[in-house]
């Protein structure tokens, strides 16, 4: 049981991990209504889905989800030891960042495409949790456990093993497909992320020919973004006053999310997730502005850092 809370708590932070990238390379896009655009806004809805299924189960297990104490600094590794050797940045949407960070970090154990495997993917990941879930078969109280709708997606109470192994058989299929297709297993017409990102990075859509998986089908144009820079390490040196008043009032605000989204599970309250879903969105205004002001010296811009405020 000790281990499951600890995997779960591993798995909350892989899940919120995922979310700050995305955003930066979605808000980054000027054109909203391309597919490009689409397509990862879907994918940040996904994730925000999967980071509940996984707080309900830690908190099926009587644990608390830890999201601000252990939210993710950037640049840095995925948590848990997923795909070792990755360095997950912040930039605005790049074809480095769709290949090195997204399709990276979303890589399948055996993709159906043009990536060597991977042992140490999320779908592995969670393989091993789901074993561990079948040893120990463990109670699941619905106590502080949330419903609610979530993009596509509705977040339910998970009650019973069969519970179990369907939510993340969902979160494996939405991210990296099936062992035999690239789609995302849940009948909406959705490619996987891994697919959906490698879409954009292939500038075509997939199709299957002959058997196999390719990216032959209608373009996908590489979408016109704004230059965000990649934050350093440690975040800016010394910005401008404009670009500090920014960073200040999108970190003010992400450090109320992180406490909306442990409060909702802390009490079992949908309220303070609808809360950090509307901060969430309020955190795009800052974020665009700061991918609107010039670094001196560079042709490239300002971005979010995403670091919590003490």
């Amino acid at each position: 049981m000790d281990w499951l809370r600890s995997a779960l708590q591993t798995a909350v932070e892989i899940e919120f991990s995922t979310i700050p990238p995305y955003l930066c390379g979605w808000w980054s896009i000027k054109n909203r209504k391309c597919d490009a655009a689409r397509l990862i806004r879907r994918i940040v809805s996904d994730e925000m889905y999967h980071l509940g299924i996984v707080c309900n189960l830690l908190v099926g297990l009587g644990g608390r989800p830890r999201i601000r104490e252990t939210a993710p600094v950037y640049p840095g590794p995925l948590p848990g030891g997923v795909h070792p050797g990755l360095n997950v940045y912040l930039s605005g949407l790049t074809e480095e960042l769709v290949r090195d960070v997204m399709m990276a970090i979303e890589a399948p154990a055996a993709p159906l495409t043009d990536r060597a495997p991977d042992p140490h993917s999320i779908g592995h990941f969670y393989d091993e949790l789901l074993k561990a879930f079948k040893t120990v078969a463990p109670g699941l109280s619905t106590d502080r456990q949330l419903r609610e709708r979530i993009g596509e997606d509705t977040l339910g109470s998970v009650r019973t093993l069969e519970d179990v192994e369907r939510a993340i058989e969902i979160i494996k299929d939405q991210g990296e497909g099936t062992s035999v297709s690239p789609a995302d297993g849940v009948g909406d017409g959705h490619l996987a992320h891994y697919y959906a990102f490698a879409e954009i990075h292939h500038g075509r859509r997939l199709r299957q020919e002959g058997g196999t998986w390719q990216f032959t089908g209608a373009p996908v144009p590489f979408p016109d973004t704004r230059p965000m820079s990649r934050v350093p390490a440690g975040g800016w040196d010394r910005p401008p006053a404009a670009a500090a008043r920014l960073l200040d009032e999108f970190d003010s605000t992400y450090s109320a999310m992180l406490e909306a989204l442990d409060m909702a599970w802390a009490d079992g309250d949908p309220r303070s997730l609808r809360t950090a879903v509307r901060q969430m969105r309020g955190l795009e205004s800052p974020a665009v502005a700061l991918m609107e002001t010039p670094v001196a010296g560079t042709p490239k811009t300002y971005g979010p850092q995403f670091r919590p405020r003490d």
